[in-house]
């Protein structure tokens, strides 16, 4: 909705129109004003957007997720390199349906941004390690696989992994 830049102006607004209300003596509104200016500096660093499109891909909304990266209109400059790295990643989910190619390269790109959690970060590695199998580079899928189960601490990716290897054996 707003540029990354433009939210912290706002946060600082808001923080500085708090104090005033302080020194005014209205404290409500100014606690009011300062909890307020955490939802712009929260939205600074987790993208509305991105946000929403996660909550779409939860209930299997692919359409839905896509529309709203599509409102993301240029993320090199609107994102910070994170969310970058998660709009890539929502990309390469959405794409592994249907294009593994272009899925891979969103997955890759996700990877180098960087993704703050461990499992995100699994889960990506574990879509490239299929894309390495289906291309028959079954030592790239190997050690993609081992990436993936050295940052997956919970096993939530634990049978997934499993079977992956079954079927490298087989190849």
């Amino acid at each position: 909705m707003f540029h990354k830049n433009i939210k912290l102006i706002i946060a600082g607004l808001i923080i500085a129109t708090g104090i005033w209300q302080f020194t005014e003596g209205g404290i409500g509104n100014g606690i009011f004003l300062l909890l307020l200016s955490t939802v712009f500096i929260f939205l600074y660093y987790k993208n509305e957007f991105i946000l929403l499109a996660f909550l779409k891909l939860r209930k299997q909304d692919f359409p839905g997720a896509q529309k709203w990266l599509t409102y993301i209109k240029n993320p090199e400059t609107a994102l910070v390199k994170k969310q970058q790295g998660y709009f890539q990643y929502l990309h390469g989910l959405m794409l592994s349906q249907t294009n593994i190619l272009q899925a891979e390269k969103h997955f890759k790109k996700a990877i180098e941004f960087g993704l703050s959690m461990d499992t995100d970060l699994a889960i990506a590695k574990l879509n490239l390690a299929g894309v390495a199998m289906t291309r028959r580079r079954k030592l790239e899928a190997t050690n993609l696989l081992n990436e993936a189960k050295k940052l997956d601490k919970q096993g939530i990716l634990k049978d997934q992994i499993k079977m992956m290897k079954d079927q490298m054996k087989k190849i």
